[in-house]
């Protein structure tokens, strides 16, 4: 199993007390909600989110499969400043 294409994930840890019993999208086993995990979600989208466990998070993360928003945002280009644009007007 593996994690849905997303530009960046927002990940935060997880307190559940329902008591459910998740699959992990990273690793694919069965996840007791009521164990210590972390919640993410594709681009920020919260009703996409995916309970997973804490050592396949890191994991992913170490890997670098699991890009944080602000990895992503460090990748995008970056606009010429106020002052280099206000220079080549001139």
């Amino acid at each position: 199993m593996s994690l849905p294409a997303a530009a960046w994930w927002e990940v935060r840890p997880a307190a559940n007390r329902k008591p459910a019993t998740y699959r992990c999208p990273i690793c694919g086993r069965h996840l007791p909600a009521l164990s210590e995990h972390m919640l993410l979600f594709p681009e920020g989208d919260h009703s996409l989110r995916r309970h997973a466990h804490t050592a396949c998070v890191m994991r992913a993360r170490a890997a670098g499969r699991l890009p944080l928003k602000e990895d992503w945002r460090a990748a995008q280009p970056r606009k010429p400043s106020l002052w280099r644009r206000l220079r080549l007007r001139f």
